[in-house]
């Protein structure tokens, strides 16, 4: 699943007239930097929510040979991350599978994440398994993390001394069961997790680009010059 259905308000005025996944880093939309790491895992079907300029997130689908891309139309009501998810289970299957934000993109170093969250995943235990990343190793971002891991990989809300979420993670559908109707963000899932002790996570072996706004475009461009 691919996240694509945001407003992108910090990036106006670049967002006036281009769907925020769309906007260009070093010459690619956003977006496309995530559909890379898909291929590289080999997967066979991702699923994009659009909502804003809704058009335009579905010709640039059409561009991609791989992996097959279907769209879920959100373009009469946004239903943010959880909601969006929810209205889309029905194409994304019965087994887990990744989550990936459209407007904000990683460098590995080693093993590939995508692969690392796909071999860390234990069905006994887990509902989510969550990509972080050290503050120290992002660019365009100013937080102070989300989460702690403990001995066990299991995750605990923080603001301090903390990991931070850098847009991609396995997720098995029944983490949705009874879940909101319409609308709604997955920090909602995310806690009822934790307070099951099945949301987990893995630190990242790279670093995060955040392009939330259009002076991070340049923060970005320059990091990866220098990578």
């Amino acid at each position: 699943m691919v996240l694509a259905a945001g407003l992108g308000v910090r990036m106006r005025p670049l967002t006036n007239t281009t769907p925020k996944p769309l906007i260009k880093v070093a010459g690619k939309p956003i977006i496309a930097y995530g559909f890379e790491k898909l291929r590289a895992a080999h997967v066979q079907k991702a699923v994009v929510n659009a909502h804003y300029l809704p058009e335009q997130i579905s010709a640039w689908c059409k561009t991609v040979d791989e992996p097959k891309t279907l769209i879920s139309d959100e373009s009469g009501v946004i239903l943010e991350t959880g909601g969006g998810i929810a209205k889309a289970l029905p194409l994304l299957g019965v087994a887990p599978f990744f989550v990936l934000n459209s407007d904000c993109f990683w460098v590995d170093r080693g093993a590939p994440a995508l692969e690392r969250l796909r071999s860390s995943w234990d069905d006994q235990k887990m509902d989510c398994l969550l990509l972080l990343c050290n503050p120290k190793h992002t660019t365009g971002y100013d937080g102070d993390g989300d989460f702690v891991i403990d001995a066990d990989g299991r995750l605990q809300r923080a603001h301090t001394a903390a990991m931070a979420y850098i847009g991609a993670y396995l997720v098995h559908p029944r983490l949705f069961q009874s879940a909101p109707e319409g609308r709604f963000s997955m920090n909602v899932l995310w806690d009822k997790a934790i307070a099951n002790g099945r949301l987990f996570g893995i630190a990242h072996f790279g670093h995060w680009l955040h392009v939330g706004t259009p002076e991070a475009i340049l923060q970005a461009e320059q990091k990866l010059k220098e990578m």
